[in-house]
Formats: C-alpha cells, structure tokens, sequence
C-alpha cells in the first residue's frame, strides 16, 4: 500500500535515486549535490509517495497557497507508474493549496498526459532558460 507524506522531505540520495528511477533526472542536476539539495530545501510544499520504505514518488512545489502553486517536479519511478500515483500527488498538492491554481512545465514525454488527468494548455506561457538573461 502506498503512503503519502506531506511531513517529510527525503534525503538528498533518496531523491537522486527516484530522479533517476523516473527518468526526471535526466532534466534535473541531480549530479550537483549542491543544487539538488538546494532544489529540496526551497520547495515550500512537498508530497512525497512511499511503497514501505522505498520512495516511488514526489511532488515539489513553490507556492504562495492562494494564488499560484508552480509544480516544478512530479517524478514517479517508472515501476510504479500507471497505478495512480501521480494524479494523487497533483490531487494532494491541489488540496493543499486549493484557493491555487497549479502550473507546470510538462517534459516532452508527459505532455499527452497532463490534458487527461484535466489540465489546459495555455500558449502564452514564456520561459528564460538557465543561461539565457534579459539583454
């Protein structure tokens, strides 16, 4: 049986190790402990999915609680994935915040996905990337 834990935030290896059993890591500096570790500490709302004691998923966000919740990470192991365990962690992450509207930048893989659990796209959205800076 799965649980779910918005009390706890997992070690820095714990973390590294679902990135990568989800395929995230492969977007993330999860290599950079520094910046990884940072990536967790300032996430002011986590929901973490645990099978026993194994960590098989997370949901981190950044969020006032009343007006915007950005989910900048939704990771599931890739053995525990089409079992639920994502739309519980956007389900938890919403009630958490649920005055919020919750935004995410989906990866390439995920976007046929995130309309079937009730998400719209909006185009207008703009990014400046890690090395790009306004001129």
């Amino acid at each position: 049986m799965i649980a779910y834990r918005d009390d706890v935030r997992p070690a820095l290896e714990q973390a590294r190790e679902l990135y990568r059993a989800s395929t995230l890591g492969e977007r993330r500096p999860i290599d950079d402990d520094e910046r990884f570790a940072a990536m967790l500490a300032h996430a002011n709302l986590t929901i973490t999915a645990w099978d026993g004691d194994l960590l098989v998923g997370i949901s981190r966000c950044v969020t006032d609680f009343v007006w915007t919740t950005y989910l900048a990470d939704l990771a599931v192991r890739v053995s525990h994935q089409r079992s639920g365990i994502g739309k519980e962690l956007m389900r938890r992450t919403q009630a958490a915040a649920p005055q919020a509207k919750l935004l995410l930048l989906a990866a390439p893989a995920a976007e046929r996905y995130y309309p079937h659990v009730g998400f719209t796209h909006f185009p207008q959205a703009w990014m400046l990337r890690e090395n790009e800076s306004i001129p």
